[in-house]
């Protein structure tokens, strides 16, 4: 008997509607959540058609369009959600399409751990599943599960049922993040950054990893049973969690040395984690809900930077010769999949945008048909830019960098403290930067030319793009 998966119902109906579209082979990713003793299939999503692709012959397969749909898909997941494995509906030869899918999946999840600044935990499911339905007999889909550390493939137990995940718990949190990179000597350019606040992100991460999770105020032991003493099926439970983490250690070994300048990430975040209703342990709790602190910081800092690279590329290096810079964050939005509530996939929406961009790439994306009230943006502000007095509201999300004549210093900062810029412009303008560089303020990036003074802030508008970085 090889590994079970347990599939909601309506993914079956999804991919019987597949193969009523189009005779030709369509690929797509399959979501959900992994435990020791099974894995939970909750939905599918096929891969978007390629405007300038031609129509795939035999196996051929666009194996670049599919990894690269399920790096920005893995972005839109929230904790305790993940690509399990691949999908192909064809007629051809289970035989030849099984190295097909084999290829597949093993692509699909080296691009997307490529982006995870965690340590794998020994506890880590590592197998994934290949899933081959012909349209022909619809009846019986052929279900392997590959082992990535051994490269065998064996028959999965593939099982229908419906409300899979009618019952998950959902622990939420919000945290205050504040990380500090230094930017070597050669410039503060987007692909500079992109690096140093990789690495910086990694320290962190590990501080994030290290640190101690509070659930409903209590530390519970690792082998504590989540939902223990839960009679009621079909029955939704939330916690609130707490993060407490330290400073790292290293910080106290810091030295004075010269650098191009330094990258400060400030922000408040709202994060969460869906668990399984399998007798779930206090130990996935944390790691899912710790997991999902670092992804959804690491995946909006990689966002900006990409804009930022596409905008220096565009402008040929030739940017205003102007003191400051500001960039507006982007927001996490939260939507709910229809056909397994309450759980909810996300999307970051940038200050330039409506809401019927976010319904878009979640068609796009994830092939899911939503209405804009029923998107869930109460869990983060929208940030907002003006030029002089901020007034007060609710945390929000701030990048700032800045740079002193002296020391050649860039500072950046995604800040959450709410603050008067015109009141911290003046404090500039009397004594310079404070050692840190930092200051509060909006949702704003703010980067000032190298070898001027650091004066009054001066407001760059949003970009107004389609975001081509962030969509196939």
């Amino acid at each position: 008997m090889g590994r079970g998966y347990i599939v909601e119902e309506a993914v079956e109906g999804y991919l019987t509607k597949l193969c009523e579209q189009q005779p030709g082979p369509i690929t797509g990713l399959l979501i959900g959540q992994s435990s020791a003793q099974r894995d939970f299939v909750v939905m599918a999503t096929r891969t978007p058609q390629r405007e300038e692709s031609t129509p795939t012959v035999g196996n051929s397969l666009d194996k670049e369009w599919v990894t690269e749909h399920a790096r920005q898909v893995s972005r839109m997941l929230p904790g305790g959600l993940s690509v399990l494995g691949v999908f192909i509906i064809t007629d051809t030869d289970a035989k030849d399409t099984l190295t097909t899918l084999r290829q597949l999946v093993f692509a699909v999840e080296n691009v997307i751990s490529s982006e995870h600044l965690w340590t794998p935990a020994d506890d880590d499911v590592t197998d994934c599943v290949t899933l081959h339905v012909n349209p022909k007999t619809r009846k019986y889909p052929f279900a392997t599960a590959f082992a990535l550390d051994e490269s065998m493939a064996k028959p999965a137990d593939w099982k229908y049922q419906s409300g899979v995940c009618s019952s998950w718990s959902m622990v939420s949190c919000c945290l205050n993040v504040d990380i500090s990179v230094p930017l070597p000597d050669n410039g503060a350019g987007a692909e500079n950054m992109d690096k140093c606040l990789k690495e910086g992100l990694k320290v962190w991460a590990h501080q994030i990893q290290r640190g101690v999770c509070l659930i409903d105020g209590k530390k519970l032991p690792e082998d504590t049973e989540l939902t223990a003493g839960q009679v009621r099926k079909n029955v939704r439970q939330t916690y609130t969690a707490q993060l407490l983490t330290t400073p790292d250690d290293l910080r106290s070994k810091d030295v004075v040395q010269r650098c191009g300048g330094s990258v400060s990430v400030r922000e408040a975040i709202h994060c969460r984690a869906y668990i399984h209703s399998n007798k779930p342990k206090a130990k996935l709790a944390e790691k899912l809900l710790k997991r999902d602190v670092v992804s959804t910081v690491a995946t909006r800092v990689q966002m900006l930077l990409e804009e930022l690279l596409i905008s220096e590329r565009e402008s040929k290096g030739c940017r205003d010769k102007q003191q400051t810079e500001q960039f507006c964050l982007p927001r996490r939005i939260f939507c709910p999949v229809k056909v397994s509530r309450p759980v909810c996939v996300c999307d970051y929406q940038f200050n330039d945008e409506g809401l019927s961009e976010v319904t878009d790439r979640l068609k796009e994306m994830l092939d899911i048909d939503t209405a804009e009230e029923d998107l869930d943006t109460r869990q983060e502000t929208p940030a907002e830019i003006k030029e002089g007095v901020v007034a007060a509201g609710p945390p929000v999300e701030t990048v700032k960098a800045q740079e002193s004549k002296k020391n050649n210093y860039i500072g950046v900062a995604m800040a959450t403290a709410v603050a008067l810029l015109a009141t911290a412009a003046s404090m500039l303008e009397r004594s310079g930067p404070d050692k840190d560089g930092q200051l509060s303020g909006s949702s704003t990036l703010v980067r000032s030319s190298p070898g001027q003074c650091f004066g009054p802030l001066i407001q760059k508008p949003p970009r107004i793009s389609t975001r081509s970085s962030r969509r196939i």
